[in-house]
């Protein structure tokens, strides 16, 4: 089960984080895209995906009972062979079947990719979170990367097809600060 991620600590503003990321954080286009300009060779690792309970937060968001299960799917995506973002999205387990049908069949396809060509995709406002050691998706995240920091900045928002929501929160990890524009 996912521990609760209360709505009052995800705030449309990224107080606190170093003026190098903010640029990250704050980007409201195709983090996808933006990766991939920066690096010889992106990539895609699935770390989970299914059904599970979400946090409570989430599920509001989804509009969901919550105890209800729902989708999930969490990847690392790297740069050079590095990770570089942990993303973690969730749709309602009944909008599988309709308007998010493809996000089961994405494998090792990035998701932005998908969202950022739909021209009926809409995208909800950023909301910002510093994740904690403690935190289930900090852990998560920063699994496989040695000396992480002591917090993880996050970023999340919805994206809604046809009135049906899907939640992204992508977890920016150390190694996002080594990109630089390829010519």
């Amino acid at each position: 089960m996912i521990t609760c991620m209360s709505d009052k600590f995800w705030n449309g503003i990224a107080l606190g984080c170093g003026s190098d990321l903010a640029p990250w954080l704050r980007d409201h286009g195709s983090l996808t895209r933006r990766i991939q300009q920066r690096c010889n060779r992106f990539a895609v690792h699935k770390v989970r995906n299914g059904l599970a309970r979400v946090a409570l937060d989430e599920s509001v968001l989804l509009g969901i009972a919550s105890q209800q299960l729902a989708y999930i799917r969490e990847v690392h995506l790297y740069a050079d062979g590095r990770p570089v973002v942990f993303a973690h999205s969730v749709v309602a387990r009944q909008h599988l079947r309709s308007s998010w049908a493809d996000v089961r069949n994405l494998g090792n396809k990035p998701l932005g990719a998908m969202l950022f060509a739909h021209p009926l995709v809409e995208r909800r406002p950023l909301h910002y979170h510093a994740l904690r050691a403690t935190h289930p998706l900090y852990q998560r995240a920063a699994a496989g990367i040695s000396n992480p920091p002591q917090r993880l900045w996050a970023r999340r928002s919805l994206f809604l097809l046809h009135g049906a929501p899907l939640l992204v929160t992508e977890v920016f990890l150390p190694a996002i600060l080594n990109l630089t524009i390829h010519i």
